[in-house]
């Protein structure tokens, strides 16, 4: 099989493991959108083995946390869907009343158009993240 997350890093590293990584997407209309990949092509979290689903979803709420501390959005979206991408994955989305859908998912229909000055800023605010999604994943894990 053919699978984006084996072939590529899904975007740009922020941590990562032997197990999975995170990643900072490059989605335009998404500044902060995370990525929260395990390493190994499997499909389903019912393919994981306890400890390494705990270990997922830690990295998942450190990468929650970071985006609260440094973003602060009104909410924080957790999606794991992979319909198109059938490999293990979490998508952490920071969430904004003034976004394009709120409140409706990133993937419905846009509600509104986001100046690019809003865009620009909250990229800026973006790169911040590099540093705390470090930090929490290196608190829990230990560096790699």
């Amino acid at each position: 099989m053919d699978c984006v997350f084996c072939r590529e890093d899904g975007g740009e590293v922020l941590w990562a493991d032997d197990a999975l990584r995170v990643v900072l997407a490059d989605e335009a209309d998404w500044p902060g959108l995370c990525r929260v990949i395990w390493g190994a092509h499997v499909a389903e979290m019912s393919d994981l083995q306890d400890d390494d689903r705990a270990r997922l979803m830690t990295a998942v709420n450190c990468v929650e946390r970071a985006m609260r501390r440094i973003l602060v959005p009104e909410k924080v979206n957790l999606a794991s869907l992979g319909n198109q991408v059938p490999h293990v994955h979490w998508h952490v989305i920071p969430r904004f009343s003034n976004d394009s859908r709120f409140p409706l998912p990133i993937w419905a229909p846009r509600q509104r158009t986001v100046s690019e000055a809003q865009l620009s800023k909250r990229r800026a605010q973006a790169t911040l993240l590099r540093e705390a999604v470090r930090h929490e994943l290196n608190q829990v894990f230990g560096s790699p």
